[in-house]
């Protein structure tokens, strides 16, 4: 299933963000199928093993093409999958292309502690200082609180609202460009 090309992984004091393994399709899954976690996920519907076993192999390929992906979040102390970060390419939304997308999704246990900040904070540290993007965009539906909260932390600001083709529903586009990015890290 995983041909691990690019073999990127990142630490943080609290996490590792890694490449996927065949075992993290189960507990991914039961992120996946919690409908409060997916609540502002397209249309909010649930996803299942099979389902998210597909997003996983996805989410492999584009690490094959792009040179970057959604990492894998392991709890550095207990070695659980907490959900994902990562960077990927929001071809949902192609008014905002060309562009990379900075997104996460952890379980609902994981909410609330500053873990989604942390690791999104790593994956675009390693998108402009590794992959040498230009630009980083983050979108969440009107009225994902917890979503914008974090782009802010980020140091990202809302650039445009518009409608998700896929779901009708209305969304916020989030942007932090690298200049920036260099200016806030100094």
């Amino acid at each position: 299933m995983i041909q691990n090309h690019w073999m990127v992984t990142l630490e943080t004091p609290r996490l590792i963000l890694r490449r996927w393994r065949e075992e993290d399709v189960a507990p991914m899954a039961a992120v996946n199928a919690d409908p409060e976690v997916m609540r502002w996920i397209r249309d909010g519907s649930v996803l299942d093993e099979q389902q998210t076993r597909g997003r996983v192999q996805a989410w492999e390929s584009e690490w094959e093409s792009q040179g970057f992906g959604l990492f894998a979040v392991e709890i550095r102390s207990t070695g659980e999958l907490a959900g994902f970060t990562g960077l990927s390419v929001p071809d949902f939304l192609p008014e905002v292309l060309p562009a990379v997308e900075v997104g996460w999704r952890l379980g609902r246990s994981h909410w609330g502690q500053g873990l989604a900040t942390e690791a999104a904070a790593a994956a675009v540290r390693f998108g402009f200082e590794e992959r040498g993007l230009e630009r980083i965009v983050s979108i969440t539906q009107v009225g994902n609180d917890a979503s914008e909260r974090i782009m802010t932390k980020l140091g990202m600001h809302p650039v445009r609202e518009t409608v998700n083709p896929t779901g009708g529903r209305r969304v916020r586009v989030f942007e932090l460009r690298s200049v920036q990015y260099v200016t806030t890290t100094r």
